[in-house]
């Protein structure tokens, strides 16, 4: 077996590792449980303020506009005090908001609701950049490509949350009741995992050592030197990193693009029904989560760059096939490979954004600030353009990022332990 990983990366797995391994990818399962448990209860919100179409989209922005604001602040407070107090004061505020927004829902509290999500977007924002730090961690320390198997947890506690909240909306289960019960459970199974997990100290500022691939857990201590913002800033000037940034960005944006208009663009492109276009989303779903679970071997096989290459390719054929031919059953596998291309761009940044430890959580959250971005943003720029042209075509404007992507796939390349990306 080979990787992509720096050689100088590559440590004999420990059980200690491998028990972290299994922690970070069930805090990637339970926050995709709480994403989809706030979305699959959005009607519940719209009919509880009485919202029309357009009040709704200003309202979800406001959660989008929190995670955004929060996201370039990540790095410094991970490195502060490291990745597992991270998530679980961030999954704390994320609950807390979300109850908050329920709560003002019932009360019919608009401007209240707006300040619920807006603080649950910074906690879901800041707690995702935390949790891909620890994931690129444990990535090093394991020796393998395994970032795509914790993006693979989240897509599967996506489905398991839009499970749930089908289920609690059909048996008239409350809002607050559904949405605070989960939120407090992914609370307290992230304050439980975190124990688990290892050291992600950053050494940058007082050229501390990094920590001990072969310590015990147990013993070591999770808190960083503590980068400035200064520091921060001068993260956002590495051309290396706003390349990977780009690479996220066009994954991003052709995952989220997806989740929010592949099944109208089935049910208003071909006339189907409801039914379809359920179906349509499903098939992408599924194939971007197998595409996430065999990419460990992929990975380790091929190398960082070509899969890249190949998944942005990929997504490239999908995108155009689903716009343009007539057919329902090709496109919707047109759908498939376009699932399948967006599986691997998201997972594979925050590994290159990790490559050297000692500037992991600033790049991270770097990157994380460009990727999602794109993917709260770009969704709705494609749906004013679907007015215009209908949904089939808009998605067509998803080609240009996915082209640049490609172009820049070669900036992930494992970072030579001796230099530094200008």
């Amino acid at each position: 077996m080979s990787t992509d990983l720096p050689p100088e990366r590559r440590t004999a797995p420990t059980p200690h590792a491998v028990r972290a391994a299994w922690a970070v990818f069930v805090v990637f399962v339970v926050a995709g449980i709480g994403m989809a448990t706030w979305a699959s209860r959005i009607p519940a919100v719209r009919d509880g303020l009485g919202f029309s179409e357009a009040e709704m989209g200003v309202l979800l922005l406001t959660g989008a506009i929190g995670s955004l604001v929060a996201l370039p602040l990540s790095g410094m407070i991970a490195s502060r005090i490291g990745a597992g107090r991270t998530c679980v004061s961030f999954a704390a505020l994320a609950a807390a908001g979300f109850a908050v927004a329920t709560l003002a829902v019932e009360g019919d509290h608009a401007m209240l609701v707006r300040v619920g999500l807006f603080l649950g977007g910074m906690g879901v924002g800041i707690w995702d950049a935390a949790m891909n730090l620890e994931g690129a961690v444990v990535e090093q320390r394991l020796g393998r490509s395994v970032m795509p198997r914790f993006h693979a947890g989240f897509s599967l506690g996506t489905v398991a949350g839009a499970g749930i909240g089908a289920v609690a909306a059909h048996a008239g289960a409350s809002l607050p009741g559904h949405v605070i019960t989960v939120m407090v459970i992914d609370l307290l199974v992230v304050v439980a995992c975190v124990r688990f997990f290892e050291p992600t100290a950053d050494a940058a500022a007082a050229g501390a050592p990094a920590p001990d691939p072969q310590a015990d857990p147990a013993t070591a201590v999770d808190t960083g030197t503590g980068h400035t913002l200064r520091d921060t800033l001068a993260t956002w000037r590495e051309a290396r990193t706003l390349l990977v940034g780009l690479v996220v960005l066009a994954a991003a944006l052709t995952e989220g693009a997806a989740n929010d208009w592949v099944s109208l663009a089935v049910v208003d492109g071909f006339g189907t029904d409801d039914s379809v276009g359920a179906i349509g989303l499903a098939i992408f779903l599924c194939a971007m989560t197998l595409a996430r679970l065999a990419g460990t071997s992929l990975i380790d096989r091929y190398g960082r760059v070509t899969m890249l290459r190949v998944c942005g390719a990929a997504a490239l054929v999908g995108v155009v096939v689903f716009a343009l031919v007539p057919t329902l059953w090709v496109a919707l596998a047109g759908v498939a490979v376009w699932g399948a291309g967006a599986a691997l761009g998201f997972p594979l940044g925050m590994s290159a954004a990790s490559d050297d430890p000692k500037r992991a959580a600033l790049r991270v959250s770097v990157v994380s600030t460009v990727g999602y971005s794109a993917f709260f943003v770009g969704p709705a720029l494609i749906g004013f353009l679907a007015e215009h042209v209908g949904y089939r075509d808009a998605l067509l404007v998803l080609a240009v990022p996915v082209a640049v992507g490609l172009l820049v796939a070669g900036a992930a390349k494992p970072l030579d332990a001796a230099r530094e990306p200008a």
